[in-house]
């Protein structure tokens, strides 16, 4: 790999590692303002609400400039973010403020990931995305540990008592360390290549960029392997932030964790993801990529069977195959999703495509779960939904891409070999 792969890498590692943890210290920041259980995965959704709003036009941003320059942009929004936070005395103020967070994260997304099919021949994107995907799974594990560890009383009072400039309450001293994370990303979003592709924006319309925003959807939703990559990876993207908040609840129900606890437990998938992540980059090529659709299935009967475990050893267990099971299957999806997009359209494009998508996911996902949460609809009942709806869905798939393969006009291409 090219010396500039690896300051991508920490710059995603320290960027990613602040988002996580400032969710559980939003999440903390909520129960401490008295908010209602159903505003919790309110949070994730305003996140992601500008994925899904700014879609047309951050992929133009991202190809607008080296993309070093973008990321670095988009974290000192982050920082921004993090200032309102700090300040945010009232539960809706506070869910403004992540949702500023979620403004930067959308924009640094399409750089994040773009920048690497400028960087890297087609043939190393599995093992490119592999090791980015890793290493953004140890980030969410760590972050979120971390966001628990921070909230825990021992480490509040430590905080309480450092004496951190204009912090008054533990949550504001955990809102600081994080906001220093963000400037270390920053630094290193500084010393990210230059690639030397043209980044002259040829349209600067708004109206012009949503018409072709809306030709790139079709697009990859018309390519035979575009739209199944990107159906998988949708489902894969709201599945996952819809996982986040349902192991919190049903750690509390399960086991009778805190959230100090339940965070650190919800690490567990991350773990899981981070090993699979990287077994799919030695052992799956981007030619071979469709293969791996069945683990989907997999993964939500594995999910169903979270409702049967009452000791830590089995949640754990479960948690990391859940993990293991869903990085095996996205990986590959991911790299044949970024080598389609960059042929049809574009680095910047395609990423902000693939997020509009995902990120819908997530928002429609959420407030699904939102709407059970308000209901009191038990946790496991809720398990039981959640892992029908991905092995179904996965299933219907799978079915999709063998009817795909079954048609005599199914040629298609990936990297330099022809696939029927």
């Amino acid at each position: 790999m090219k010396r500039g792969f690896y300051t991508i890498m920490a710059a995603q590692f320290f960027s990613s590692l602040a988002d996580n943890a400032l969710l559980v210290i939003a999440i903390a920041l909520l129960i401490d303002l008295h908010a209602p259980a159903y505003l919790t995965p309110m949070l994730k959704f305003v996140f992601v609400l500008f994925y899904v709003i700014l879609a047309p036009f951050v992929g133009a941003f991202a190809d607008s400039m080296p993309k070093g320059r973008v990321m670095f942009l988009s974290n000192c929004v982050k920082m921004f973010g993090c200032g309102l936070l700090f300040f945010a005395a009232h539960q809706y103020s506070a869910i403004a403020a992540y949702a500023v967070v979620g403004l930067g994260a959308a924009a640094y997304s399409p750089a994040k990931y773009g920048i690497l099919t400028e960087l890297l021949p087609a043939e190393k994107l599995v093992i490119a995305n592999g090791w980015i995907e890793g290493l953004t799974v140890a980030s969410i594990v760590i972050g979120t540990v971390m966001g628990g560890v921070l909230i825990t009383p021992v480490v509040s009072d430590a905080l309480l008592n450092s004496n951190l400039p204009f912090a008054e309450t533990a949550l504001q001293a955990s809102i600081l360390l994080i906001a220093l994370i963000y400037s270390i990303a920053a630094i290193f979003n500084l010393y990210i290549p230059n690639t030397g592709i043209d980044h002259r924006i040829l349209k600067k319309n708004p109206f012009f960029l949503v018409h072709e925003f809306s030709h790139c959807v079709k697009l990859l939703w018309t390519d035979k392997l575009g739209q199944i990559s990107l159906a998988v990876t949708t489902l894969f993207w709201g599945a996952g932030a819809t996982l986040q908040f349902i192991v919190l609840s049903w750690a509390a129900v399960a086991l009778g964790y805190p959230l100090s606890k339940a965070a650190q437990l919800q690490g567990m998938v991350a773990i899981g993801i981070a090993v699979g992540a990287v077994m799919a980059a030695r052992l799956v090529s981007l030619r071979e990529s469709l293969k791996v659709i069945p683990l989907g299935i997999a993964m939500g009967v594995v999910v169903i069977a979270m409702i049967f475990a009452r000791d830590l050893w089995v949640a754990v267990i479960l948690l990391v195959v859940i993990g293991g099971l869903a990085g095996f299957f996205v990986v590959p999806m991911n790299a044949l999703l970024q080598h389609r997009g960059h042929i049809l359209m574009g680095a910047g494009h395609s990423i902000a495509v693939q997020n509009f998508n995902e990120n819908l996911s997530i928002l429609v996902m959420l407030s699904v779960y939102a709407l059970l949460v308000m209901f009191d609809v038990h946790i496991y009942i809720v398990l039981v939904l959640f892992g029908l709806f991905v092995s179904i869905t996965m299933i219907l798939v799978r079915k999709w891409h063998l009817l795909n393969q079954s048609k005599k006009d199914s040629l298609y291409l990936i990297g330099e070999k022809k696939v029927y």
